[in-house]
């Protein structure tokens, strides 16, 4: 399955190049992970962002953002953001949010 490769772009741009980030092939498209933990991918054109179960509610209330339901099943703490939801520095906010999340977590073991 293919993915916006402008958008995968647009968040290395975000993230930078560090050496807790790295990239895997995941759910059809691409994740973007920190220390081993999942921070934001790409599934066709949207953004895969991991909020987490706190905020799930909090980020659903916001423009663009639908639950994500991979294989029909949602998961709490992951949501879609539509690529309207990703203009401008609008993408930075979104990526630096689930960063936030993400380094709260302990490092994934190897």
């Amino acid at each position: 399955m293919a993915y916006d490769e402008a958008l995968a772009e647009r968040i290395r741009e975000v993230l930078g190049d560090g050496p807790d980030i790295s990239e895997r092939k995941m759910f059809g498209g691409i994740a973007f992970m920190s220390r081993g933990n999942m921070v934001c991918g790409i599934v066709r054109n949207d953004l895969m962002l991991r909020v987490g179960a706190d905020a799930h509610e909090e980020a659903l209330a916001e423009a663009h953002v639908r639950p994500m339901d991979f294989a029909g099943r949602p998961m709490k703490g992951m949501v879609y953001v539509s690529p309207a939801g990703l203009q401008g520095d609008a993408l930075q906010y979104w990526v630096e949010r689930g960063l936030r999340f993400t380094q709260s977590l302990p490092p994934k073991k190897r």
